[in-house]
């Protein structure tokens, strides 16, 4: 499904269909990923035979582990721009253009095409260190992400309700408008109290 430029959401790319790759609906999120980490916890309980107690457990740390990736990975690689000529333009498709283009709805979450090669990429580095573990605790990562990308979605479009929901909007907008570099968790605060970037 293709998205076509607007005005809220300009093109990044001068070839349409390109472009198109460039929007995607905050609904792809739950779609894709979802079912992703039901089979990954289902294939751990399955064919690995894990025990339920324990991989309740590896489920509960990798989305935990998750919140800490979430906030470093905005913190460096989102806002790192290389001294290079090309660094600019990385940093704009990587994440300037959620910093640029605020407002568009459709740059919010990341293509399923990037976030898959990041999670296979996560898949093999946690392997060598979990072997069949990875499974659950991918899954509680993948839960993990899903509530990021919701949750950014919805301070940014939502009808924000709850106390807790209109601290989080409020702390996600300050780092936009700061220029002092703040403020990088989206679904939780705590990485940004641990690290004094709150």
């Amino acid at each position: 499904m293709f998205f076509p430029a607007t005005p809220e959401s300009p093109p990044m790319f001068e070839n349409k269909f390109l472009d198109g790759f460039s929007r995607v609906p905050w609904y792809v999120v739950p779609l894709v990923w979802v079912p992703a980490a039901t089979a990954s916890f289902a294939v751990g309980l399955t064919r690995f035979q894990l025990p339920i107690g324990p991989s309740l457990g590896a489920f509960a740390a990798g989305l935990f582990v998750w919140t800490l990736a979430e906030y470093w990975l905005h913190r460096t690689l989102f806002h790192w721009t290389p001294k290079t000529s090309w660094g600019p333009r990385m940093h704009f498709f990587l994440h300037g253009v959620h910093h640029e283009w605020i407002d568009d709805r459709f740059r919010l979450v990341m293509p399923p095409a990037a976030a898959a090669a990041l999670a296979a990429g996560f898949y093999g580095l946690w392997w060598l260190l979990l072997g069949g573990w990875t499974l659950p605790f991918m899954a509680g990562k993948i839960l993990g992400y899903i509530a990021y990308d919701m949750t950014h979605y919805y301070v940014h479009h939502g009808k924000v309700r709850g106390t807790w929901f209109k601290r989080l909007r409020a702390h996600h907008m300050n780092h936009h408008h700061n220029k002092e570099g703040r403020k990088y968790g989206v679904s939780t605060t705590l990485w940004d109290h641990v690290f004094r970037t709150y």
